[in-house]
């Protein structure tokens, strides 16, 4: 049964990533080579995100990887598995701007576009599927993002858009956290002070970026 559920749950998470590149390639006006290239890059980035999940996993119970290794695998991913993946796929991509001159904020544009549609079909799934009180107010926040993105995605430049998703979404699970025992991203649980961390980082590799290539 708890095997079951798990698939459940990582079928639901797919369903919505999915759906969020399919969004990603009918609603952007790039050209087809473009939406390739960021789907493709987006997709290597989760895969590598899944992996270091599973190493933060390896991390959060290493006592037990020593003396069993596969034991490990039956184990829920928590949110020390979650920072852990976060910390690394976000080295990951300060290496690639820095030595493969990837464009992180056409990269970051991609990312909440597929993030923010993502989000809003998996909580309205725990909500209208799962019955999940908790996940209208994530419903709503995610509904007003998406519709704040799509409403300024052609007034401000790429840079802004994401500044503005950035701390409406850090903003808006602070406000969450204010009301509900604990905050999630994709059923995982997390800290509100890691979304402040996250909402500087995003911010200093934003203005970085900027400031020595400009978008």
């Amino acid at each position: 049964m708890a095997i079951a559920s798990k698939l459940i749950m990582i079928g639901i998470v797919a369903i919505s990533v999915l759906a969020g590149l399919i969004s990603f390639y009918i609603m952007t006006d790039l050209p087809k080579d473009a939406k390739k290239r960021q789907i493709g890059e987006l997709t290597s980035s989760l895969i590598n995100f899944i992996l270091f999940i599973w190493l933060g996993k390896i991390f959060a119970n290493w006592q037990i990887f020593i003396s069993d290794p596969l034991a490990v695998l039956a184990y829920p991913s928590n949110s020390v598995a979650f920072y852990v993946a976060v910390l690394f796929s976000g080295a990951v991509h300060v290496y690639k701007s820095k030595y493969k001159k990837m464009k992180v904020l056409h990269f970051m544009d991609t990312f909440i576009h597929v993030f923010l549609m993502a989000s809003f079909v998996y909580e309205f799934i725990q909500l209208v599927w799962n019955n999940n009180p908790f996940s209208l107010g994530y419903l709503v926040l995610f509904t007003m993002l998406l519709i704040s993105y799509f409403l300024l995605q052609e007034r401000l430049t790429t840079t802004k858009l994401i500044i503005v998703m950035l701390v409406g979404w850090s903003f808006g699970m602070v406000g969450i956290s204010l009301y509900h025992p604990y905050i999630t991203v994709f059923g995982y649980m997390i800290s509100p002070w890691f979304i402040g961390v996250f909402f500087l980082i995003g911010t200093f590799m934003i203005i970085t970026n900027y400031r020595k290539r400009g978008i």
